[in-house]
């Protein structure tokens, strides 16, 4: 943790690849699925991940970042790796990250060795797969060391334009750059057909990603075009969904999350895992049981997840204006809450007021605090751009996350109808926030 955080970057696999081969090339191991995008690369690769191990693969899932240990990050067969074994797996490579450190001016920062210690315990278990969310971006993210297989990409819009971009078209070129060019094998034969799915994209976007497919020869699967959803109805803890995949059509499928993003979401791991097991048009789909079995266990913590009840609080981890819309969306077609209050923490740098005013619509009161991370923006700063979306008569501020959730609790019961549908809190703005909510929450489930 002493070293440079997720949100300080020098653009560059050089370190990786020097720690990778040092470590014998662990990513070299396995094949490789990797998910880029704006919003929903998570909950995404978990759908994958489940999907893959219900047709009897071993699974690596990198994902980041952690919502309360930070062993989330590296699972193997569904589960984070054990405390002991992450100690172990950073005690052996940390040498060669020493090494690393001393030959460059830069050191090597803590996602840069978080994804050698992925690639280093799937190698050693080892897995039949793994697959792995980007950080940030695609061309210099450290875990495009790896080439894909598949690469994902989810729905693209504008974050982190500091380091991607100042357009969705200029963004989207970026994280193309995990679409590559099947390296051949060993004894020099081509290695197997790349295949890029991409989930439904704004049309700049679309044009860079396919642009980039074309120049590599990578095989394109669309959503909308080549896959897609094709039904969906609200059900109770989830909805039901019927999706168009590769191979063919998968109808009553439950999936337990909330909201059309997260039935798109499923759409394209379908697809995805379709593509890695050859599944397509020629060959049919692949066993709609296994799919439906997988999609019913899928679980994606911290995504509209229900941690309370009497009053309900759900925790989000929205953290931009996409996000923040589908979140709305979502919520106001799965519950019924007859007032919800919002309790918001949100890092620097992110567009707030556009966040806040996605939010506003939904919310009678929002509560403002700030999350334990470095980067949190300070609540009264955050309240004060607040003030100017709500108003001043909705907004409170309470630097403390668990002074906040206790404000909003009780403001939430106070305007309780119990003849209706009740009142609500929504815990949003970070994954961090909807993290430590989390875990404040957890003594509290009902």
């Amino acid at each position: 943790m002493a070293r440079w955080p997720e949100s300080r970057l020098e653009p560059s696999l050089t370190r990786i690849s020097a720690l990778v081969d040092l470590l014998g090339s662990p990513h070299r191991a396995f094949p490789v699925v990797q998910v880029t995008g704006t919003n929903g690369k998570t909950s995404t690769a978990r759908m994958i991940d489940e999907l893959l191990r219900g047709f009897g693969l071993r699974v690596g899932r990198f994902t980041s970042p952690h919502l309360e240990s930070m062993s989330e990050r590296i699972v193997v067969d569904g589960r984070p790796i054990r405390p002991d074994r992450f100690v172990e797996v950073y005690d052996d490579i940390a040498p060669y990250v020493q090494m690393v450190d001393g030959s460059s001016d830069v050191p090597m920062s803590f996602f840069e060795v978080m994804v050698a210690m992925a690639y280093a315990a799937f190698a050693e278990t080892p897995v039949d797969v793994a697959v792995v969310e980007v950080g940030m971006g695609g061309t210099w993210d450290a875990t495009n060391v790896a080439d894909a297989r598949v690469a994902v990409v989810t729905p693209v819009s504008m974050d982190h334009a500091e380091y991607l971009g100042p357009d969705v078209a200029t963004i989207a070129t970026e994280k193309a750059g995990i679409i590559k060019a099947a390296p051949p094998t060993e004894d020099g034969v081509p290695g197997p057909d790349v295949v890029a799915v991409l989930a439904h994209q704004p049309a700049g976007a679309l044009e860079a990603l396919v642009r980039r497919a074309v120049e590599v020869d990578a095989t394109v699967a669309r959503e909308g075009t080549e896959f897609g959803l094709l039904e969906r109805t609200v059900a109770v803890g989830g909805q039901q969904i019927r999706i168009q995949g590769l191979g063919g059509e998968y109808p009553e499928v439950y999936l337990p999350l909330f909201g059309a993003h997260q039935a798109q979401n499923a759409a394209v791991a379908l697809a995805a895992v379709e593509a890695f097991l050859g599944a397509g048009s020629a060959s049919g789909p692949v066993d709609p049981e296994v799919v439906r079995a997988a999609f019913a266990a899928v679980r994606s913590p911290g995504r509209l997840e229900r941690v309370r009840t009497s009053p309900s609080v759900l925790v989000d981890a929205a953290h931009n204006p996409a996000g923040m819309a589908a979140t709305v969306a979502a919520v106001r077609e799965s519950f019924d809450f007859t007032r919800l209050v919002g309790v918001v923490g949100c890092v620097a740098g992110k567009d707030v007021t556009g966040m806040l005013a996605e939010l506003e619509p939904l919310c009678a009161e929002l509560v403002v605090t700030q999350n334990s991370s470095a980067r949190a923006m300070p609540a009264d700063e955050l309240g004060a751009l607040a003030v100017d979306v709500f108003g001043a008569d909705r907004v409170s501020v309470h630097p403390r996350l668990v002074d906040a959730l206790e404000s909003a609790i009780e403001l939430a019961e106070a305007g309780t109808d119990h003849a209706l549908g009740g009142s609500g809190v929504l815990v949003t703005g970070s994954v961090i926030t909807a993290g430590e909510a989390r875990t404040l929450m957890g003594g509290k489930r009902k």
